[in-house]
């Protein structure tokens, strides 16, 4: 029954004079305690209104304890991959983060300003199925960074712990379990419910970054005060070229750069903390918020400014003062290049402190990867009708991902060089989502604007070139560390698998939001019809002589003295939707009545949603006598299929939640 086109109001939804909703198992409470004190956390499914928004400057360091925090291992991690090459595939690393990421994102910033991102953008793109396939693809790279991001943070810090040479004697083999330990205090944080603040980020970024530069100061003060180092880093680094000279440099920066790619992360943490950014009075009443726009592209700007500054230097301080033997797996300075530096140069005293500062800094960080993936996957796999209705509440979730996170950390024994080419995996492929989305979006925004094709052509142009780069980088980073790509497929296929077990799960419930008249006439005599007074005729055709000729053989055929409801269903064009609200027209025709539905999702939901709301004395449902496994197949994709029989499944699931075991109707299945 595809939509016609619907009815338009003959007055705004607002003023309509009835509106019917349902209670339902999904919007009702839980029914043991349990599930009322896992409930009591919140919902993350529903916006939240930001009261308070901040400086850009401020919101900075919300998307900086991602960013600046990945200083800790970043360093070590591309003397691992790169060695003496790591200063110059880091410069070129800064290039393409500032000539690359950082335009995609401020094109992001302007079309996702409600701090939704690249994955709304993909949503937005594509259509149907399609959309929902691409989605839950991206959520499993997402999961891939998020939890990777979590992980590491809790693994680093325990590093750093485990190094401090005042700690040493007693945490030396803890490495593991104090990982785990800082997941579960990061959980019970969550459950007592966790708010990224401003004030806690401002008061952990600034003391980390400016320790930071400290230490590095006093690593180019080294490197000064011993000018052969960099005699020896440079033929070191000509020795590694393949041709032994600058070009060929060039060229190994290159090949190896894409594997010091954790270093973009933090991007997307910049455009989802948009809505806390103050964009200015002039903001108020737009349904374009330019200020807020323009003010979060500063905070993307100056992040990537400083963190190319100080990854530029660090690799370079890292390179020339840290023996190789140092910075291998199981070194003093393995995952804490910067902090093996700050204890070398500036003593045990100044090296603690850093050490706390950074351990502060990586717990905080895993924190805001875990409020971001806790804030993403409800605004999608609830909404698709993809994950069981507890992952919508807050501590539900916070459970889940504390299972996952103990799990990667026991697999990867809790090592951060070990989960780096997952991490970067999922950080790559956000980002290339990311210039996927602003390439179509420029190319379709320029074709609907004549005035402003060319520029808009040329501009979708070079943000393809920008996404070609991302694809080779993405594609290097696989095939150089495919165990990257392995991780995240994993994730993909859990959330694949669970996602299609989870839509057929609730493939019973109503999917239903609620009901809104079209008129006042119908709101009316609906009210007339409610209470056994009607016996409501499901049909597919939406003609008069149809309902006639039904309601001729139905009179015939049995025993009804009450006058006949026909109610007919029209679908949405995207039948890919679980949950929507409908809009309904009721009309009196001959002796009897009709009843016009727009907006379903799905025939048989609907019709049970209907008859419960409607009471009526009975229901004849019409078996089509097809193939009962293409129907199935045609319910669960395309919301129609064997209609009679799904409607009764549906009304005896919801009647056994409601405990309703008397007033319901008499059923009768008939052949259509």
């Amino acid at each position: 029954m595809p939509d016609s086109g619907g009815v338009s109001p003959t007055r705004p939804a607002a003023s309509l004079p009835l509106t019917l909703e349902l209670p339902t198992r999904e919007t009702s409470p839980p029914r043991t305690a349990v599930g009322r004190w896992f409930a009591s956390g919140g919902r993350l499914d529903e916006p939240e209104h930001v009261e308070e928004t901040h400086p850009w400057y401020k919101a900075m360091c919300l998307t900086g304890l991602d960013y600046f925090g990945s200083l800790a291992y970043q360093p070590g991690i591309a003397l691992l991959g790169a060695g003496m090459l790591a200063p110059t595939a880091t410069l070129l690393l800064v290039g393409v983060t500032v000539f690359g990421v950082l335009p995609v994102y401020a094109a992001v910033a302007r079309r996702s300003f409600v701090g939704q991102g690249s994955v709304a953008m993909i949503e937005h793109l594509f259509s149907g199925w399609r959309s929902k396939i691409v989605v839950l693809v991206l959520l499993g790279f997402a999961a891939t960074d998020f939890v990777l991001t979590t992980t590491m943070s809790a693994c680093d810090g325990a590093r750093h712990a485990i190094e401090n040479p005042y700690l040493h004697p007693y945490l030396a083999h803890s490495q593991l379990s104090l990982s785990l330990l800082l997941l579960v205090l990061l959980a019970i944080v969550f459950f007592a419910g966790f708010r990224e603040a401003i004030t806690v980020a401002v008061l952990t970024v600034v003391p980390y970054v400016a320790l930071n530069v400290v230490v590095l100061v006093a690593g180019l003060l080294e490197i000064l005060r011993r000018p052969a180092l960099i005699a020896a880093w440079h033929q070191a680094l000509l020795h590694q070229a393949p041709d032994h000279d600058w070009k060929g440099v060039f060229l190994a920066s290159a090949i190896v750069f894409p594997s010091l790619a954790l270093g973009l992360s933090g991007f997307e943490t910049g455009v989802s903390v948009m809505p806390l950014i103050n964009g200015g009075a002039g903001d108020a009443g737009r349904s374009v918020p330019l200020g807020r726009i323009r003010e979060t592209r500063k905070l993307l700007a100056a992040a990537a400014v400083i963190m190319g500054a100080l990854l530029i230097l660090s690799s370079f301080v890292t390179a020339l003062l840290i023996p190789r033997s140092a910075y291998q797996a199981g070194g003093p300075a393995s995952g804490r290049a910067i902090a093996y530096l700050a204890h070398r140069l500036l003593g045990n005293g100044f090296g603690t402190v850093y050490d706390v500062s950074t351990i502060a800094m990586l717990w905080l960080g895993g924190a805001s990867a875990m409020a971001g993936l806790i804030n993403l996957v409800p605004r999608y796999l609830p909404r698709f009708g993809m994950a069981p209705r507890w992952i919508a509440y807050r501590r539900p979730m916070v459970a889940t991902l504390l299972v996952v996170s103990v799990l990667v950390t026991l697999a990867f024994r809790a090592s951060v060089n070990a989960q780096a080419s997952a991490f970067a995996t999922g950080v790559l492929a956000i980002i290339l989502s990311a210039a996927v989305a602003v390439t179509i979006a420029l190319a379709r925004e320029s074709w609907a604007s004549r005035g402003e094709r060319r520029w808009g052509l040329i501009w979708a142009a070079v943000f393809a070139v920008v996404t070609l780069v991302f694809v080779y980088t993405f594609i290097a980073n696989v095939f150089e560390r495919p165990d990257g790509v392995i991780i995240a497929s994993i994730f993909i296929f859990v959330i694949l698998t669970l996602s299609a077990m989870s839509r057929y799960e609730r493939a019973r419930e109503l999917r239903v939001a609620g009901v809104e008249f079209v008129d006042e006439s119908s709101a009316e005599l609906w009210k007339r019809l409610t209470c056994k007074k009607v016996n409501l005729i499901p049909c597919h055709a939406a003609d008069a002589g149809y309902r006639h000729q039904k309601a001729e053989e139905i009179r015939a055929n049995f025993k009804v003295s009450l006058p006949l409801a026909f109610l007919h269903v029209n679908l949405l064009d995207n039948r890919s939707e679980f949950i929507s609200r409908l809009r309904v027209r009721v009309r009196e025709e001959r002796h009897h009545y009709v009843i016009e539905v727009w907006g379903a999702v799905a025939i048989a939901n609907t019709i049970a949603y209907l008859t419960e709301l409607l009471d009526p004395e009975g229901l004849f449902l019409m078996l089509s006598g097809r193939n009962l496994m293409r129907q199935s197949l045609r319910y669960l994709l395309l919301g129609e299929g064997e209609v009679g029989l799904m409607v009764y499944m549906i009304l005896v699931h919801y009647w056994e939640w409601a405990g309703k075991t008397s007033g319901r109707p008499a059923l009768f299945l008939t052949t259509a």
